[in-house]
């Protein structure tokens, strides 16, 4: 758990310094850096989702996934509790909406890379932290320019980080017989079209409802199971 920890220590000390500018930034420049980080998790987004060969499973996997999602409301219950966060901490210091969408988008960009779910794997199996701590760095910068663009949900989104990775983390060893190259790097390439579409988001050019799609990362597992269970 110590990478996990680190991370969102280092998501929270980087919206921190974030927010020491969100002050002095003016508005133009705000939409301008926010544009400018869109298009560099596009980039983040599609190089994941180039990781793997097999389509197929991608593509059904974003298919259930989208569905399964959409059945829990994944997005739904995140807003829902970054406006809770908001009226509870924030209430009256930040604009109508911009808690909950800092919230949201900082940690479905934290949580749904390839980064997270192999980091945390090899922390709860190994014991090996160094993915988490490149991580941390990566996260760190990229809260910096969150938190100055949307205010202070970013700095929340670290409980978010905390709860999903060490879940993963805990997981891990019952999840190692299971954990092929090829099972990865489907997770990795799901996990990047994800990316990308919180890039789309970000620019304005869709809104794509990213949260109800995150189950469509741990299918590509869920197939394998069922194909070894199968055979």
């Amino acid at each position: 758990m110590l990478g996990t920890i680190v991370n969102a220590g280092a998501i929270v000390i980087g919206g921190l310094i974030g927010l020491l500018f969100h002050k002095g930034i003016a508005e133009k420049y705000q939409q301008t850096i926010f544009q400018g980080v869109g298009l560099a998790v596009l980039l983040i987004g599609w190089k994941s989702a180039l990781a793997v060969d097999n389509l197929l499973i991608v593509i059904v996997s974003m298919v259930a996934g989208a569905v399964l999602g959409e059945g829990i409301d994944i997005e739904g219950k995140l807003e829902k509790l970054g406006t809770i966060l908001e009226a509870r901490v924030a209430a009256g210091s930040s604009r109508a909406g911009s808690f909950a969408r800092g919230f949201v988008t900082a940690s479905l960009v934290y949580c749904v890379g390839s980064m997270a779910i192999v980091g945390s794997l090899e922390s709860g199996l190994t014991g090996n932290h160094q993915t988490l701590y490149a991580k941390s760095v990566l996260d760190g910068v990229i809260s910096v320019v969150f938190a100055s663009a949307m205010g202070v949900g970013v700095l929340f989104s670290s409980i978010a980080v905390f709860l999903y990775q060490g879940l993963i983390t805990l997981a891990a060893g019952f999840l190692k017989p299971f954990l092929t190259a090829a099972t990865v790097a489907q997770m990795t390439s799901v996990g990047g079209l994800l990316i990308v579409a919180i890039g789309i988001n970000m620019l304005g050019m869709a809104k794509i409802r990213v949260g109800n799609l995150v189950p469509a990362i741990f299918l590509p597992l869920i197939y394998h199971l069922l194909t070894r269970w199968l055979a």
